[in-house]
């Protein structure tokens, strides 16, 4: 599967006039980001990768990325985007995601303009929800579009396999993540940041940001000591598990109670 992959993707690249391009992509670290790196470099195309980051992000998988894109002979970009979340997701309503993808979109754009790359990749997959709200305006191959209209094409070359293809193309090319042990998204495990967990309706205050990080960093703790999928919803401080069993769930409580102290007592300005 994964030489057919390779195959299909050299095919639409020299199709498309892609080499010679310098293509920029969007490396979270995850399957998916380092699945379209893999393709992308083994396809013999001109490849870059850049990581968004910022105050609240793990600090456990960077070295693990920076080995990977050093395995693969790709020069890695590190780029802290604090300033600019704050600016536009504070006293704004959630998901933070929203706001926190604007912002790693608008910094792509001119990372890639000031540096001379041609393209923007992405490694979203067909079970992304890009690949119908926004790609069924696109009448072209969706692998390459110019959707969303920031004033440079994005590449998608993971665009037409499912999450569970994805799955199967990333064991065959020996690709593994580091783990938190997040509760994830969606059906497929999609680990992230811990602001995703920031109650979805709640308008974000930095305050939150903070706690979104500390809690679900001493959760993951647990998670990762059990090998169970664990996060913690805040400021409602709700368990999301799979995989738990009573034991865990009271662990990881006490963990959250002591939490709750400490944040009624910081919210009423004691000490």
């Amino acid at each position: 599967m994964l030489s057919k992959a390779l195959k299909e993707l050299k095919e639409f690249a020299r199709k498309e006039g892609l080499y010679g391009k310098k293509i920029l992509l969007m490396f979270s670290g995850g399957k998916d980001s380092s699945l379209a790196l893999y393709l992308l470099k083994n396809a013999g195309l001109d490849v870059s990768a850049i990581t968004f980051i910022h105050k609240w992000s793990w600090k456990e998988p960077l070295p693990h990325m920076l080995k990977f894109t050093a395995s693969m002979g790709v020069e890695h970009y590190i780029v802290d985007i604090t300033e600019g979340l704050l600016k536009n997701a504070i006293g704004k309503k959630g998901p933070i995601c929203i706001h926190c993808k604007k912002v790693m979109m608008k910094n792509a754009y001119w990372f890639a303009k000031v540096n001379g790359f041609d393209i923007i990749a992405k490694g979203d997959n067909a079970n992304d929800k890009v690949k119908g709200a926004l790609l069924d305006q696109w009448k072209g191959d969706h692998r390459l579009s110019n959707l969303p209209r920031i004033g440079i094409p994005i590449l998608r070359p993971l665009i037409n396999y499912t999450a569970e293809e994805v799955e199967i193309l990333a064991e065959e090319a020996r690709i593994r993540v580091f783990r938190m042990y997040e509760y994830g998204r969606r059906r497929q495990w999609r680990e992230g940041c811990p602001l995703q967990y920031i109650d979805k309706e709640q308008i974000i205050r930095e305050e939150y940001l903070d706690l979104a990080y500390e809690a679900n960093y001493e959760i993951s703790k647990i998670a990762r000591k059990y090998k169970v999928r664990m996060s913690v919803r805040v400021p409602s401080f709700e368990i999301m598990c799979h995989g738990c069993n009573n034991e865990i769930l009271k662990e990881a409580n006490n963990v959250i109670k002591e939490l709750k102290r400490r944040f009624a007592n910081a919210s009423s300005g004691k000490t």
